[in-house]
């Protein structure tokens, strides 16, 4: 029996759980931290504790972040995110949980997804906790900042991207538009910062039903998603692990594929008879 074979099995069994990672938007444009795109050996991710107690850190944030934004905002979604959106819809998987923030999840046609660090598009104050779209941020920094602009060498997952300190020297930032002086933070959980306690309970409430749990694009090198890997091992639900590269989860995996997503997965939905989602984002045009 192949590995295929064995993937095939426990996903064609129902009540699957997805926890995918950046690896499964790789093929829609937008880097990794860690797998073969390797944003992270050149790029520093923006702390929670440097973005609020540094101003000069959080203007150098929000001009690159002007920018990157707009690149993931672009993106649509791969093979590997309608693949999913068809095994849901099949019925065939009971819950989605994503560490990624660029939405492509819900723009493939799956739905409740549970978006653990938060989501790009959004942005929050946090003084009065007034939510916006990004849309209108950039509507108000295009006005605020006119002219500004600088070359792109490469976007990173939390929509950063790498400028020179003099790019950005002269970028203004605004604060909230409602309450007038609210620091703004896009409503992504950053490096050093909590994902809300009750955000996590639903996570662990999903797994723990779970009939099996299917990693997808995650190296799992951070606890923020290893943990659930580790619950649903302590409780024998069999584990699933796609993706290329080895993770901290592998120890813990009945099956692992070492595969790129987007091959892998939409092969998996064929195998199991899992039907197209039409009228979705970046679904091929039927002839």
């Amino acid at each position: 029996m192949t590995e295929i074979d064995v993937l095939a099995g426990l996903v064609g069994a129902g009540d699957v759980v997805v926890l995918s990672g950046a690896g499964l938007s790789t093929e829609s444009g937008i880097p990794d931290y860690r797998g073969p795109s390797g944003a992270a050996r050149r790029h520093t991710p923006m702390t929670y504790q440097a973005f609020t107690g540094d101003p000069d850190a959080r203007r150098r944030y929000w001009a690159r972040s002007h920018l990157g934004w707009r690149l993931i905002a672009r993106a649509v979604p791969n093979a590997g995110h309608r693949a999913v959106a068809r095994l849901q819809h099949a019925g065939l998987v009971g819950g989605i949980i994503t560490q990624n923030v660029d939405g492509l999840h819900t723009a493939a046609g799956s739905s409740g997804v549970v978006e653990l660090h938060g989501r790009l598009d959004e942005v929050i104050c946090l003084d009065c906790g007034n939510l916006t779209s990004r849309e209108e941020l950039d509507r108000r920094l295009r006005e605020a900042n006119p002219g500004f602009a600088a070359q792109v060498a490469h976007v990173n997952p939390d929509g950063d991207v790498d400028l020179p300190d003099g790019a950005v020297a002269g970028f203004r930032t605004l604060d909230c538009g409602v309450c007038g002086t609210g620091m703004l933070k896009p409503d992504v959980v950053f490096f050093g910062e909590t994902v809300p306690a009750s955000r996590v309970a639903d996570c662990f409430a999903l797994v723990e039903r779970a009939r099996a749990l299917l990693v997808l694009g995650s190296s799992l090198t951070v606890m923020s998603g290893r943990r659930f890997v580790i619950r649903a091992a302590k409780l024998g639900i069999p584990v699933a692990i796609v993706n290329q590269g080895p993770t901290r989860g592998d120890g813990h995996a009945t099956v692992r594929v070492d595969r790129p997503l987007g091959e892998v997965l939409p092969a998996l939905a064929d195998r199991i008879g899992a039907p197209a989602v039409s009228g979705v984002a970046g679904e091929p045009a039927a002839v």
